[in-house]
């Protein structure tokens, strides 16, 4: 229904932008109204010190959005930025048209408004509600796990590779409010033999913590291994050589039926396997990076023998000798550049003819398209 009265009432452009904060956490909606249609909204949850009122969000929140988005002729707030004619100036600038920020409306355009507070305010509290859930399942961790205090930050390493082809190694990042995918990375192994899982965790995390060791990252509470003894063996093994000591590893091992829930946790210092209470929230938690790392690795291993299969396609090109696919990784910087280049860009390389570079086009191309 309300979505009716956009259509019916509103003739113009207006964007809509409502802001609610609760227990440090901020959302703020937008919803879109073009040529009188809704054309529907976008959330926002910026990270804000605790102090910071809905008006002043709104206020930093505008300029940021709009810089480089067309602003349309009116913007209706549920809060009153504190400079408000400055930001309608300068939004009046950029969009070469008068903007009105309007933060007292009435009649439709109040229901409107009141519209977007009501969903700012279910994802808010969707927000926090998830915040609240992880939150738990590192109380029931602590608890299961025997730490001494509540863990900050988790890591995960995971293995994948085709036969022991192409091994990539995965290390995935949790912290209290979920996954923190700035801090995943992923390492290609090399120099070891195919399908050795222990020696890929082995040179993954010494690889992972010896940066850590250079300052580049903070180090995790408990680092999670996908697999039994020897992975926890090799990757406490990896921090011993780089005279690391206090985080707690523990093997994550799927069990004889690889069923979600029948999970063993290992550590080196217990000669059993950990018991964990049946549904325990924390379990719920290493079942979650466990299978981001899963995924992230996955992900990552065909993305590189997609790479590997193109690379040795590329040498089965008749006329494309070693010195011109030199030529060519050089002129593009790699791979992905080739990839990404047209057919006379690839012709205007030293050596290569319009048939080659057609050959070579039609080699990426076609195998994007299946």
């Amino acid at each position: 229904m309300l979505e009716k009265h956009f259509v019916h009432v509103e003739k113009g452009d207006v964007d809509i932008i409502a802001c609610a904060t609760k227990a440090g956490v901020a959302c703020v909606q937008v919803f879109f109204i073009r040529n009188g249609q809704h054309l529907g909204n976008k959330v926002f949850f910026p990270k804000i010190a605790e102090q910071y009122e809905p008006g002043a969000i709104i206020q930093a929140f505008i300029p940021q959005y709009y810089l480089d988005k067309q602003p349309p002729h009116e913007l209706l707030v549920s809060h009153e930025p504190e400079e408000v004619d400055l930001l309608m100036e300068v939004l009046a600038a950029q969009a070469k048209h008068a903007v009105a920020i309007s933060p007292n409306v009435r009649g439709e355009r109040l229901k409107w408004l009141q519209m977007a507070c009501t969903n700012a305010e279910n994802s808010l509290q969707g927000k926090l509600s998830d915040k609240q859930g992880i939150y738990a399942r590192f109380l029931s961790l602590k608890e299961e796990l025997g730490c001494k205090e509540l863990p900050k930050r988790l890591e995960c390493f995971d293995i994948s590779h085709t036969q022991g082809e192409k091994t990539v190694a995965s290390c995935v990042v949790f912290d209290r409010e979920g996954p923190v995918k700035s801090a995943y990375r992923r390492f290609n192994i090399e120099g070891i033999n195919g399908g050795d899982d222990y020696a890929a965790i082995h040179q993954a995390v010494f690889r992972r913590f010896k940066r850590l060791k250079l300052g580049e990252h903070e180090a995790p509470d408990i680092l999670f291994i996908d697999g039994g003894k020897g992975q926890v063996h090799e990757a406490q093994k990896a921090l011993a050589e780089l005279d690391i000591n206090n985080v707690m590893i523990v093997g994550v091992s799927k069990g004889p039926d690889r069923k979600p829930g029948m999970e063993k946790l290992i550590r080196i210092e217990h000669d059993q396997p950990i018991d964990i209470k049946p549904g325990a929230s924390g379990l719920l938690l290493i079942q979650h990076i466990r299978d981001e790392a899963h995924r992230f690795a996955i992900t990552g291993h065909r993305q590189r023998r997609g790479k590997a299969k193109k690379q040795s396609t590329m040498e089965a090109i008749p006329g494309l000798g070693p010195k011109r696919r030199q030529i060519l990784l050089k002129q593009f910087g790699g791979l992905q550049g080739i990839s990404q280049a047209g057919v006379d860009a690839l012709c205007s390389v030293d050596g290569i003819s319009r048939q080659l570079a057609q050959r070579i086009y039609e080699l990426f191309h076609h195998q994007d398209d299946n």
